[in-house]
């Protein structure tokens, strides 16, 4: 659990680290990697001996016994979200963005409209307009750094082509852990205009203690029949290289029919992923995740406090998740400015907050999992790029 180690990526094709120079101009030898979503962590030991235990056998053939993979995801949906589900509801995809293809693909039709309430994980658009589906913007409202839905507003924007809504709880990039009241509207609007919905949960393990999240099928148990839960050990775990993640699916219908379009396109599980998920999924996992959240949230408040310092640049207070969602409007500057500015001058990566859509044009996405270390670099940096505001 020694979150403060210093592990060098470069050079291991790490998208993060190995491609922030072509992307975005930030030097390879002393840029910061903060953009992609996942943390420079080693995994935990469980899920180390998971794939030393492959290894040392040798022999990767297919897999046919999948019942200890699916009795550690009842395990932990059960003993961390109090959820109770079946061996048979869960369906394996070569990571969430997969799976949000898959129920797209498979539920709905080429010029249908997918709901998504921006700003909002940026894959999601580009794998619906990749389908030749339309995305239907339903913006958040920014309610004193805190964002808010309205359905109110969103009633005139439904046209009666929309057939899905993709839901991010908690929400990326903003943080926030919605309420039962706020899902259980989610499920109502969904249920008014006839919506399928995918509940994107992959981050539902890392809140902070002064928050609690709810599975989306607790919050709104009569949703079921129109609900695709998405959840994966990747963002928790640090294992997204490994692209495996779960549709868990109570409707026979859904299921049925999700499954059979697998099947149709020859989709199976990594059996490395398998072993990693089984792994992660225990009690040793359960102990190394609850250290995990304390020092993130560590990390989140002394970004907080450092780039919150800077006149003009404010972040939304983070109720989950390591990715700290940053608004510069208030320096004034345009948006090249103060991108150079975090680039060139600070030499950091980041997620550019207008590629999440309707909400996010002045925003930038910070990753802060990483050592603390790091972090305190990170903001020395950004106070010397903006040092003519204070």
């Amino acid at each position: 659990m020694n979150f403060d180690e210093i592990i060098d990526r470069r050079g291991h094709l790490s998208s993060k680290w190995d491609m922030m120079e072509k992307l975005y101009g930030v030097p390879a030898d002393d840029g910061l990697a903060m953009w992609v979503a996942d943390m420079d962590f080693r995994s935990p030991d469980c899920v180390q001996d998971a794939v030393r235990a492959k290894l040392e056998h040798g022999i990767y053939g297919y897999l046919g016994d999948y019942s200890p993979y699916t009795s550690a995801i009842q395990w932990w949906m059960k003993n961390r979200h109090g959820w109770e589900i079946e061996h048979d509801w869960i369906l394996t995809t070569t990571g969430l963005c997969n799976g949000v293809g898959i129920a797209i693909d498979t539920l709905t039709s080429p010029g249908d409209a997918v709901v998504l309430f921006t700003p909002v994980y940026h894959a999601f658009a580009r794998v619906i307009r990749s389908a030749n589906r339309n995305v239907v913007e339903c913006p958040l409202v920014n309610n004193a750094g805190r964002y808010e839905m309205d359905f109110d507003a969103y009633e005139p924007l439904m046209t009666g082509k929309e057939k899905m809504l993709i839901l991010c709880s908690p929400h990326n990039p903003g943080g926030r852990v919605w309420s039962k009241d706020e899902l259980r509207a989610v499920g109502d609007f969904a249920r008014r205009h006839d919506l399928l919905v995918i509940s994107d949960e992959v981050h539902h393990d890392l809140v902070f203690s002064d928050h609690q999240h709810t599975a989306m099928p607790l919050a709104d148990p009569g949703i079921a029949d129109r609900l695709i839960m998405l959840t994966a050990p990747s963002k928790t775990f640090n294992t997204a290289g490994s692209h495996c993640g779960q549709m868990i699916v109570s409707s026979d219908t859904l299921r049925g029919q999700l499954k059979a379009r697998m099947t149709a396109l020859s989709l199976a599980s990594h059996d490395f992923g398998v072993a990693m998920t089984t792994g992660a999924y225990s009690a040793e996992g359960a102990v190394w995740v609850d250290e995990l959240v304390t020092y993130l949230d560590g990390n989140r408040k002394l970004f907080d406090e450092g780039v919150n310092a800077i006149p003009g640049i404010s972040s939304m207070n983070l109720e989950s998740t390591y990715l700290s969602w940053v608004d510069f409007s208030g320096t004034g500057m345009s948006r090249e400015e103060y991108k150079k500015r975090v680039n060139k001058g600070a030499r950091i990566a980041v997620n550019y907050g207008s590629t999440f859509g309707t909400g996010g044009e002045t925003f930038l996405r910070f990753n802060v999992g990483m050592p603390r270390a790091r972090i305190i670099e990170a903001v020395e940096r950004l106070q010397a790029a903006f040092s003519d505001l204070q």
